[in-house]
C-alpha cells in the first residue's frame, strides 16, 4: 500500500487531492463540458476560480480534480479535467453530490471519478486523523479493472478484459488479525479505519495508491510505514450484486409533473418565480442561472431573455423540462 498524500510538494505539486470549503455567499458560475457534458450534472456552480486544482500549484495534464464543499447548503461539487476559462470552468465532467440524500449516479454514469463515485467522502483527511477517528472507506487505485462495478459504483473504466481483474467499487478491507501496534498514533487511524470500513476501488491508477488531501501537517516519513501493508493483508468483501452489461438494473426516472413560470415576459429587474413538481426527488437542478435546489421554487430577477431547463436524475436517468423567460 501507499499513501498518495503527503505534505509538501514533490517536483513542484503538492501531492493528493485538495478541496476546498465554501458558504451560502459564494457567487455562482458557469461549467463548460468539454467531455462527458451527457453524464455530467450542469451548472452553475459555487466553484471560485482561486480552488485549488489537483496537483497544484503545477497541475500539469493530470486528472485535475477539484473539490468543493457548500457546508451551508450541504452540496459537494466536483470536477475532473478542470481549466479555467475566465471567469467559469471548463470541465471534462462534474457531479453534485447531495450530502442530505443516499442517492447514487445513474447506472453506468460516470462522475468526477471513473466510479461514478464523490471524491471527497473516501479521502484520507489530516483533521479526522488528529481527531483520532475516520469513519468512512476511503479511496484506492489498482492497476487494472474490468467493464464491471458493485454498488455503492455505477460506472467503469475498464482497461482490462481478465475476468480476475477488479470491478470498479470492489470494497478490500484490511483483515481483523493485522497488528496495528507498531505503527504511530496517526497511522493507527488510517489503519483501524481500513480494518472497519476498508477502502473502494475508485479509479485506474497505480496498484494500491491510498488517496487522501494534501495537508502540510501530515508527517511524510511517518506515512511512508504505511508501505509496510501488504495487498495480502487485505480481503475482498463480497460482491453482490456484481453488474456488467448483460444485467444492468432497470426502473423509471423521475417524473416531472410541472414546470411553470409565474411570468414569461417580464421588464429587466422584475422577479419571476419558477416553480415545479417532481416525484421523489431530493434536490433539482435549475441552470442556467439556479444551480441545484432543493425546494420546490426559486425566486430571482433574470438579467436577459433566457430559457431555463429543470434537471431531475435519479439512479435510472434524467428528466428534463424548460420554460423560456423573455426580459424586456
Amino acid at each position: 500500500m501507499h499513501p498518495d498524500f503527503e505534505a509538501g510538494q514533490f517536483q513542484g505539486s503538492a501531492i493528493g487531492i485538495p478541496y476546498l470549503i465554501v458558504g451560502a455567499q459564494q457567487p455562482l458560475v458557469s461549467i463548460n463540458f468539454t467531455a462527458f457534458g451527457s453524464e455530467s450534472d450542469p451548472g452553475p456552480m459555487p466553484v471560485p476560480v482561486t480552488a485549488p486544482i489537483e496537483s497544484f500549484p503545477n497541475p500539469g495534464t493530470g486528472d485535475r480534480h477539484v473539490l468543493v464543499l457548500d457546508n451551508s447548503n450541504c452540496f459537494l461539487y466536483e470536477l475532473y479535467s478542470s481549466y479555467v476559462n475566465g471567469t467559469t470552468w471548463n470541465a471534462a465532467s462534474a457531479a453534485i453530490w447531495d450530502l442530505l440524500s443516499n442517492e447514487q449516479r445513474p447506472y453506468t454514469w460516470t462522475s468526477a471519478d471513473a466510479a461514478g463515485l464523490p471524491i471527497f467522502p473516501g479521502l484520507a483527511r489530516l483533521d479526522e486523523v488528529a481527531a483520532g477517528k475516520i469513519s468512512h472507506a476511503l479511496r484506492f487505485t489498482l492497476q487494472n479493472s474490468r467493464a464491471a462495478f458493485v454498488l455503492p459504483a455505477s460506472h467503469w473504466a475498464a482497461n482490462s478484459s481478465n475476468s480476475n481483474a477488479a470491478p470498479m467499487g470492489m470494497r478490500m478491507r484490511l483483515k481483523p488479525s493485522f497488528d496495528v501496534s507498531g505503527y504511530s498514533t496517526a497511522n493507527q487511524v488510517i489503519l483501524n479505519a481500513l480494518k472497519k470500513y476498508g477502502m473502494i476501488m475508485a479509479d485506474d491508477g497505480s496498484n494500491m495508491f491510498l488517496t487522501g488531501a494534501p495537508d502540510d501537517r501530515w508527517d511524510n516519513n511517518d506515512l511512508q510505514a504505511l508501505g509496510q501493508v501488504k495487498t495480502s493483508d487485505f480481503e475482498v468483501l463480497q460482491m453482490t450484486p456484481l453488474y456488467t452489461q448483460s444485467n444492468l438494473p432497470n426502473g423509471a426516472a423521475r417524473q416531472i409533473t410541472s414546470f411553470t413560470a409565474s411570468a414569461n415576459s417580464i421588464s429587466v429587474g422584475t422577479q419571476v418565480t419558477l416553480s415545479w413538481l417532481v416525484n421523489g426527488a431530493s434536490y433539482v437542478i435549475v441552470s442556467p442561472d439556479v444551480g441545484a435546489v432543493r425546494s420546490t421554487s426559486i425566486t430571482f430577477a433574470p438579467a436577459q431573455s433566457t430559457n431555463y431547463t429543470l434537471y431531475a436524475t435519479n439512479a435510472f436517468g434524467r428528466t428534463t423540462a424548460t420554460v423560456s423567460i423573455t426580459v424586456h
